[in-house]
């Protein structure tokens, strides 16, 4: 059985795939406390905390190494944000952004047979390119053959989330391809709850100041402002911020404003099974669940995956031994 690492687990979405893809966690490691309790109560585990203070050779061997690492230095709103704020971004990020090279770092030092990274589309093109040039040249460096795309995950779950997934081997020879994407075409009314507590419904003082701060941005060309999901189509990309007020998704009511989707609607949205615990407060799921990855699509990924590392039994061949006719064998005897 392949075995792999769980880095920046979260609450555990790649483990999940991993493991629905017939893997094995041997380790796991998350810094924040209710991340860990979730994962916790989820897979009878407690992740290791900060990775950047454990020794590579503390984590036992393994197979394979998979990491969301952090997405916030290199996402459009993130660097936005910090733009604005005056603040680093990207590696310059001394928080999150050097985190990519305790990755390297233990991939240096234990050289398993493959990878998996998840972050957001920019890190693509972050700093015109430059940070991803820096990704790719430290993982070629170590030997690896890289391949990367960027997949929207609509597909696999009503919601309009495109990351960027980068697999490695060791062994140049394996010929891996993305797999085939199928649109299933999933609707966002098929994660919805069938009794929604009120508490969900946006308050009159917070509706009332999302419609005028969507207006003021209107009237200058922006699209900045709350969106109201389609329940036939997909929703907006949810994020760690849905807490804040909802905004990027709300459902719309036939009578009173509208609501947020709830924790366990927010599970489903990224392909979490019903039987998925939430242990923690409304606030720090929907924190969890905005960072997580949709689990379907990197289940379909961590599949392919393990079967190109995965030896091919070659059947063996039986050479039929020819038939001869007895009187094709009987020498003359004239």
């Amino acid at each position: 059985m392949l075995t792999f690492i769980d880095l920046f687990a979260g609450i555990g979405g790649i483990r999940t795939a991993f493991e629905a893809a017939g893997a094995k966690c041997v380790f796991s490691s998350e810094w924040d406390r209710y991340a860990q309790k979730t994962y916790m109560a989820n897979f009878g585990e407690l992740p290791f905390g900060d990775i950047t203070k454990i020794e590579a050779q503390e984590i036992p061997t393994f197979d394979i190494l998979t990491a969301g690492f952090p997405c916030q230095p290199f996402s459009i709103a993130g660097v936005s944000k910090k733009n604005s704020l005056n603040r680093k971004h990207g590696f310059d990020d001394e928080t999150q952004g050097t985190l990519f090279f305790d990755i390297v770092r233990i991939l240096k030092h234990h050289k398993p047979k493959a990878f998996l990274l998840e972050n957001v589309k920019n890190l693509q093109a972050h700093d015109k390119g430059r940070t991803f040039n820096v990704i790719k040249k430290n993982l070629t460096t170590l030997g690896y053959n890289i391949h990367y795309k960027i997949i929207n995950a609509k597909n696999f779950v009503p919601q309009n989330r495109e990351r960027i997934l980068i697999v490695g081997f060791l062994d140049h020879t394996i010929d891996f391809t993305f797999p085939e994407i199928i649109d299933k075409q999933p609707k966002l009314k098929d994660i919805f709850e069938k009794n929604v507590d009120s508490k969900y419904n946006l308050t009159d003082r917070l509706w009332n100041y999302l419609q005028a701060y969507k207006e003021k941005h209107s009237k200058k060309g922006n699209g900045f402002g709350y969106s109201l999901a389609d329940p036939m189509g997909t929703s907006r990309t949810l994020s760690a911020r849905y807490y804040k007020d909802g905004s990027e998704i709300l459902i719309q009511q036939a009578n009173g404003n509208p609501r947020r989707l709830t924790p366990r609607e927010c599970a489903r949205l990224q392909g979490f099974p019903d039987s998925f615990k939430i242990p923690v407060s409304d606030t720090q799921a929907y924190k969890q669940f905005g960072n997580s990855v949709a689990v379907p699509l990197v289940t379909l990924v961590a599949q392919a995956l393990t079967e190109a590392l995965t030896p091919k039994e070659v059947p063996a061949i039986t050479i039929a031994k020819p038939a001869y006719r007895k009187e094709a064998i009987t020498l003359a005897t004239a």
